[in-house]
C-alpha cells in the first residue's frame, strides 16, 4: 500500500483499524468528489447498497468530508493535490474504511478543462490508491449534471457559484460546454462576476464616472470599511475569487431595494447565464430539430438558489424557456459529490459488465 506523497500522515488511521474489509466485497465502497473554487466535498458510498438498491434516491452516505479549494488554477497544483488527498482520507477514515476497500473514485473538479488537466490529477491519484482502483476525473460540471439525473449522463447543467459553466451531453455521448474559463476570461454570470461589477460600480460612483448607488454604503458596511478608497486595498489584499463572490447577497438586496445599478448587474448576469446554456443546447441540438424537444437542465450553485425575492435562478429559467420551451429545470436532491459517486458506480459497472456483486 502506498502512502500519499503529499502527507502520509493523513492515512495514519489505516494503521489503527482493528479489522480489514472481508473478502466477500460487502464492505467495498466508491468515492465521489466535487472540487470547486470555494470548497471540496468527498462522499463514501457502499457498493453493496448501490447494487441491491439501484434506484435508491438518494443513496445513504457512509461518510462525508469537506475541505477547501481544489482548483489548481486558483490555488496552485501543490495545494490542490494536498486538499484532494486530505478530503478523501478524511471520508474513508470517517466511514471506518480504507483504501483497500475502494473500488472506484470519480473526481469532478473545477479547472479540469483539457486532457492534460485530467492526466495530471490521475497521476496524483495513481500514487495514492492501489492499482485495482478505477480512477475517473471529470470537470465538476459533469458531477453536477449527474447529481440532477441520479448518475445518468444526458441533458444540460448550469453551474453558477463562485464561477459559472454550462455543460451538456447527448445520449450518444456528444459533449459541449460554454464558459467556465474563469473570471479573467469573462465568466460574468458567476458570483465573482456579479460582485466584481458591483465593486467596480462603487469605484465609478466615487470618482464621478458613474451614478451613485446603494451598493456603496451596503458593501462598505458589510466589509467594515469607512470609505470607497479603502475598498481598493481590501480587494487586492486577497485575490480569492470566493471572497469577492461572497458579496452577491448584498447586490441582490440592493436590487430588491430598487437600486438600478444593482438591478442591471443582475439582469445582465441572467442574460449571460441563459446565453451560455443556449450555446450548449444549440451545439448539441438537445432541443431537437424543431427547437421544442424536451431535455433536463440541472441548476446548481449558490447564485441560482431561490432564497431571495429577486430570484436569479427563476429568471434564468424563464429566459431559457423563451428559446427552448421543452427545457425541464431540475433542482438536484443530492449534492454534486454524490453525483460523482454515482458516476463512479456507473462507470465501474459498465467497465465490468456482468460481474456484479453478491
Amino acid at each position: 500500500m502506498k502512502n500519499g506523497y503529499v502527507n502520509g500522515d493523513v492515512w495514519s488511521f489505516e494503521r489503527h483499524h482493528q479489522r480489514l474489509p472481508p473478502p466477500d466485497a460487502s464492505c467495498d465502497v466508491v468515492l465521489g468528489l466535487d472540487g470547486g473554487t470555494t470548497s471540496t466535498v468527498c462522499v463514501c458510498i457502499s457498493i453493496q447498497h448501490l447494487h441491491l438498491h439501484p434506484c435508491s434516491d438518494p443513496p445513504p452516505l457512509l461518510a462525508r468530508a469537506v475541505a477547501g479549494c481544489s482548483n489548481h488554477n486558483s490555488v496552485g497544483e501543490a495545494a490542490a493535490r494536498e486538499t484532494l488527498e486530505q478530503v478523501m482520507a478524511e471520508a474513508l477514515s470517517k466511514s471506518g474504511s480504507n483504501r483497500s476497500a475502494v473500488q472506484a473514485v470519480c473526481l469532478g473538479v473545477s479547472g479540469v478543462n483539457h486532457p492534460t488537466d485530467q492526466e495530471m490529477i490521475l497521476s496524483w491519484l495513481r500514487l495514492i490508491f492501489p492499482s485495482h482502483v478505477k480512477l475517473y476525473v471529470q470537470n465538476d460540471s459533469v458531477a453536477a449534471l449527474a447529481s440532477g439525473t441520479m448518475g445518468k449522463l444526458h441533458g444540460c447543467v448550469l453551474i453558477a457559484g463562485t464561477g459559472c459553466i454550462s455543460y451538456g451531453i447527448t445520449e450518444d455521448g456528444r459533449e459541449a460546454r460554454a464558459a467556465g474559463a474563469g473570471p479573467v476570461l469573462g465568466d460574468w454570470g458567476s458570483g465573482y462576476g456579479i460582485a466584481a461589477q458591483a465593486l467596480t460600480a462603487i469605484i465609478r460612483a466615487q470618482d464621478g464616472r458613474g451614478p451613485q448607488t446603494m451598493l456603496t454604503n451596503r458593501i462598505l458596511n458589510t466589509l467594515g470599511l469607512s470609505s470607497s478608497d479603502e475598498l481598493i486595498g481590501w480587494t487586492y489584499a486577497d485575490r480569492s475569487w470566493a471572497r469577492i463572490a461572497a458579496l452577491v447577497p448584498e447586490v441582490v438586496s440592493c436590487a430588491e431595494a430598487g437600486d438600478q445599478i444593482a438591478n442591471k448587474i443582475l439582469v445582465d448576469a441572467v442574460q449571460e447565464l441563459a446565453l451560455i446554456v443556449k450555446a450548449v443546447v444549440q451545439r448539441l441540438q438537445l432541443c431537437g430539430e424543431d427547437g421544442n424537444g424536451s431535455f433536463p437542465i440541472v441548476m446548481v450553485g449558490g447564485v441560482l438558489e431561490a432564497n431571495k425575492k429577486w430570484d436569479i435562478g427563476k429568471e434564468v429559467i424563464s429566459c431559457i424557456q423563451k428559446n427552448f420551451p421543452g427545457a425541464h429545470p431540475i433542482t438536484p436532491e443530492v449534492e454534486p459529490a454524490v453525483g460523482a459517486a454515482l458516476l463512479a458506480w456507473n462507470f465501474l459497472t459498465k467497465e465490468f459488465k456482468g460481474k456484479g456483486y453478491s
